[in-house]
């Protein structure tokens, strides 16, 4: 079976520019190895990267080690369920793509603080006329 995105529908990708995900798929795939649930599709703002680096999560430096390529704003990345809430208490978080975050965050994060920044765009955009 596949993994459920926070919306209980099929887990859509994150984001392959670059790659991200625990597994370095481009969606928020969530298995045993995760111990971090790197379950958030987070997009990237100047101001979510220097709170996490503050905090002592440097997303901007590349590592190449982890196949990590260093983050700028507007990037899309899976973010750990938990780093995001730290962010959104301290009045920081980044905007979320609900369909691309795993159902995992929410053991960790009320539905309601990621759908009150979430940025997803329906798949049919009459529906906004």
């Amino acid at each position: 079976m596949s993994e459920r995105n926070v919306l209980d529908g099929e887990l859509e990708p994150c984001g392959t520019d670059p790659v991200t995900g625990f597994y370095r798929t481009g969606t928020c795939t969530c298995g045993p190895e995760d111990a971090g649930v790197h379950a958030v599709c987070a997009v990237m703002t100047a101001g979510f990267l220097a709170h996490q680096r503050a905090t002592g999560n440097d997303l901007t430096t590349p590592r190449p080690e982890w196949q990590f390529p260093g983050l700028t704003p507007g990037d899309r990345w899976c973010v750990v369920a938990s780093r995001w809430l730290e962010a959104y208490e301290d009045g920081y978080a980044a905007p979320v793509v609900l369909s691309a975050t795993n159902r995992r965050a929410l053991e960790i994060i009320p539905l309601s603080a990621l759908t009150s920044h979430s940025v997803d765009v329906p798949p049919d955009l009459s529906s906004l006329d």
